[in-house]
């Protein structure tokens, strides 16, 4: 109960932040070259890319035990729900672009990647908003609208991560 309502919390204030930040727009590149259109927005993020889709941004490291133990997860879960998730993992331990791009070939990762050296003003626009310290992994989820629905520094297990999936992708129409 104490975890929820310090979730609660901290999922309210970063709400009230972004409504009180300007409208910002970001271009992102990933190490494989595609371009990521990211609007702030005064609830979240929109990321032009993901339109209609759960968005998992999430800060980490290649030298990070836990993130390395999320890689996995992250990888069963992009291929079990390919058109329902999207995800960005944002490398912030400032490896090497040549170095990053063979640590994703070799773990076979299937989303998204932006080496720190691309990331350019995000990290600090993220850092901002979401009142966030630096600690990785730092996941930020958002749902089909693009509205931050909770942050997690540590690693989650991969059952909660597909319960938030299923419960941000399921159809409203259908209730």
């Amino acid at each position: 109960m104490k975890k929820f309502l310090m979730l609660f919390v901290i999922v309210g204030l970063f709400i009230s932040y972004l409504s009180a930040a300007d409208v910002d727009k970001i271009t992102l590149k990933t190490i494989d070259g595609k371009t990521l259109h990211i609007e702030g927005t005064s609830d979240g993020l929109k990321v032009d890319e993901y339109k209609g889709k759960v968005l998992f941004l999430e800060f980490w490291g290649t030298r990070c035990p836990p993130c390395r133990m999320s890689i996995p997860h992250y990888i069963d879960l992009m291929k079990k729900y390919k058109d329902k998730l999207a995800m960005v993992a944002v490398e912030v331990q400032a490896t090497p672009k040549d170095r990053l791009k063979k640590f994703v070939e070799a773990h076979k990762i299937n989303y998204d990647v932006v080496a720190h050296s691309d990331a350019g003003g995000f990290v600090d626009y993220i850092s901002k908003r979401a009142q966030w310290r630096g600690a990785i992994p730092f996941l930020l989820i958002f749902d089909k609208d693009g509205r931050v629905v909770t942050m997690q520094a540590g690693m989650l297990r991969e059952a909660a991560l597909e319960g938030i999936i299923k419960t941000l992708s399921a159809d409203k129409s259908k209730k």
